[in-house]
């Protein structure tokens, strides 16, 4: 008999999954009956019910970013400085998110002057300290970095859960053409105009890779500047790349950028027994009842229930092949992402 999988830890990018499930519009204009928005709210309990029954979790993690204060904000002012003020109603729905879940029986961590990626982060090292397995679930390709063996993404897409992909170990590659433990340094050339962080000139993600995939890190690039000249660089990236990375600017910026894109993995959380699932059917609903969500039946996997006995897949609005280019026929997965789910083919 093969030895059991070890139990599998479902980390949550609550601020990501939010600001898509606003977005999405689906519900949009939705009120409770005290007449606050709770669209958003409902799309991210439907994004972790909907993850749950599919990965089968033994525990749930939720993560949000600090609301007061934020280490990378003094550290350099300039980060996420040109972001416009978040639209009063998703504002109210990220402030109510944490309170209605921990109410729900979620296990929530807001921590002090960081964000939900490093979280994800702490969990995912926290998994593999007691020998578990994670699956992070955000929109944010950060997360990237922290795939090992034992630690996948769920990355939802636009179009929401129904495009949603499961990235491993051994698929990355072939999604940006670097390797889990490379990915940094590629954000950091690349930067990340979401964050307000610029890369370094002439350095799109093609680039980066290739660059990449010539010397292996960001650090072997500067010895062999250092020490051979641009000769080996130039074979790699061509003149004008080159002429970009030999400024001492670069240098500069890829130090910023990787600091800034490091996320913490030793931030204290709950035990991961603290996150473990079933949730309590009645907590749950009384909860969301609150705020006019009423999702029912497909809350089963998370509280320990069974499929509806009236549905032949249950979850029906997620096709069997779940990754597909818009509307157009599934396409073949990346190699690896659906190891977790463990199913070897599509057919």
């Amino acid at each position: 008999m093969a030895p059991a999988a070890p139990p599998l830890l479902l980390a949550v990018d609550g601020n990501s999954l939010l600001h898509r499930a606003y977005h999405a519009g689906s519900g949009d204009g939705w009120l409770d009956t005290d007449g606050r928005p709770m669209w958003a709210l409902h799309g991210l309990v439907g994004f972790i019910a909907r993850a749950a029954a599919h990965l089968r979790p033994a525990a749930v993690l939720v993560g949000f970013d600090c609301p007061e204060d934020s280490a990378r904000k003094r550290d350099y002012p300039g980060y996420k400085a040109h972001r416009p003020a978040k639209p009063a109603d998703l504002a109210e729905q990220i402030a109510d998110a944490p309170e209605l879940l921990r109410a729900a029986g979620v296990c929530v961590v807001v921590p002090p002057a960081y964000e939900a990626d490093d979280v994800l982060a702490s969990a995912a090292a926290a998994a593999r300290r007691d020998g578990w397995r994670s699956v992070l679930m955000t929109s944010d390709r950060d997360a990237f970095a922290l795939i090992d063996s034992s630690t996948s993404v769920l990355r939802v897409r636009n179009g929401g859960f129904a495009e949603a992909v499961l990235i491993d170990e051994a698929a990355l590659p072939g999604v940006c053409g670097v390797t889990p433990g490379q990915y940094r340094d590629f954000a950091a050339l690349r930067g990340d105009p979401s964050d307000n962080l610029p890369g370094v000139p002439r350095f799109g993600a093609t680039t980066a890779a290739r660059l990449l995939a010539s010397f292996g890190s960001v650090d072997a690039v500067w010895s062999a500047l250092d020490f051979h000249g641009t000769h080996l660089v130039r074979e790699a990236v061509g003149d004008l790349a080159t002429r970009h990375l030999s400024d001492p600017a670069a240098r500069e910026v890829v130090a910023r950028n990787r600091r800034l894109m490091r996320m913490r993995a030793d931030l204290e959380l709950p035990a991961l027994e603290a996150a473990r699932l079933p949730l309590s059917m009645a907590v749950m609903r009384r909860a969301l009842r609150a705020r006019a969500i009423t999702l029912g039946p497909s809350l089963w996997a998370l509280t320990g229930g069974t499929p509806p006995a009236d549905e032949t897949d249950p979850t029906p609005e997620l096709p069997r092949w779940v990754f597909r280019r818009g509307l157009a026929a599934p396409r073949a997965p990346i190699p690896g992402q659906l190891s977790l789910f463990g199913i070897e083919s599509l057919g």
